[in-house]
């Protein structure tokens, strides 16, 4: 498969899920004021959990509701807004229609067409909660298609590959989004209120079902155990990771347990770190800073997939021809 059309690939299935998952983030916030509706409303914390504070405060005045809902959700010169994301990955997409079924690319068409006409409707500003579900609607639409329409192939890989490492980060994201944003004063610990803010960061990744059916209480070190470290929950960074690396190894055809390269190397790692890895380690450590060196770690494979798979190199032949000339001078 050519870098190009592998590149385009992968980056189409992260901007899907990066879309869907920052109709997760604000989804946080609005459970809680739907839960506690005494509670102070925030928005800068969503605006710092996702990077892009800098970006923020260069164009708008303050963190109110409507300028962030507007940053995240709309703002094309936002390269992480929903709306931004589902246009990078049409235009991904476009690049190589060839390598996607029919059914993909008119689930895409759609997903690009409501999403620009929930821009224009001034309404879905003043009661955006139906187009965040729609988001989240039509990304598990898209996905479901590519899991019926694709072949197991390199492109599927890489499809595959791309999700999962971006649900990863972003499931970690939402974590960090309780630390910010949900976190309890000492008197609320244990108490319903900090139970209630739990609970909303387990719907915000439609894992509270799954979760109650495994541990039926809800207490912090559990939560933050399964949404880390769970390895049969499709939400959860272990088994994201584990996936990924199915496929990664797939695509090289290296051995499982070695590896060839930079990506390889670093998400074997990571992945055999998280396995080893109890939850009472990621409390001693300390949750915000356990979840910032695994997104440091996530961005290092990332970059490690881009060395290894989409950055152009020389052609054999010009590297002998490049050294024959520096010989000859």
């Amino acid at each position: 498969m050519l870098s190009r059309v592998a590149s385009s690939m992968y980056w189409l299935a992260r901007y899907v899920e990066r879309a869907e998952n920052v109709a997760r983030f604000i989804e946080v916030n609005q459970n809680l004021m739907l839960d506690l509706p005494d509670a102070q409303q925030q928005w800068e914390p969503l605006v710092v959990t996702t990077g892009d504070e800098d970006e923020f405060k260069s164009r708008y005045a303050d963190y109110s509701k409507r300028n962030v809902l507007e940053f995240l959700s709309f703002d094309l010169k936002n390269p992480s807004s929903i709306r931004a994301c589902v246009c990078a990955a049409r235009e991904n997409a476009r690049s190589v229609r060839g390598n996607l079924s029919t059914e993909i690319w008119e689930g895409l068409n759609t997903f690009y067409l409501e999403i620009n006409a929930a821009a224009a409707d001034p309404r879905t500003r003043d009661d955006p909660q139906d187009f965040y579900q729609r988001v989240k609607q039509q990304s598990h639409l898209l996905v479901g298609i590519m899991e019926a329409t694709m072949s197991r192939g390199e492109g599927w890989h890489f499809c595959h590959m791309g999700r999962l490492l971006e649900r990863a980060d972003k499931t970690t994201r939402i974590l960090d989004v309780k630390y910010f944003l949900l976190l309890p004063t000492p008197g609320h610990v244990g108490t319903p209120t900090d139970e209630v803010q739990w609970s909303a960061v387990l719907r915000s990744t439609s894992a509270l079902e799954m979760y109650r059916k495994k541990h039926h209480t809800i207490l912090p070190q559990l939560v933050v155990d399964f949404l880390l470290l769970d390895r049969e929950f499709p939400r959860a960074a272990h088994y994201c990771l584990q996936a990924a690396d199915e496929s990664l190894h797939a695509i090289t055809g290296t051995p499982p347990g070695t590896f060839r390269n930079a990506a390889e190397q670093r998400l074997g790692q990571l992945r055999a770190e998280i396995a080893f890895t109890h939850v009472n380690e990621v409390v001693r450590a300390g949750l915000h800073e356990f979840i910032d060196g695994l997104q440091v770690r996530l961005n290092l494979i990332g970059d490690g997939i881009h060395e290894s798979f989409f950055m152009l190199r020389p052609h054999a032949s010009e590297l002998n021809a490049q050294s024959m000339g520096a010989y000859q001078q």
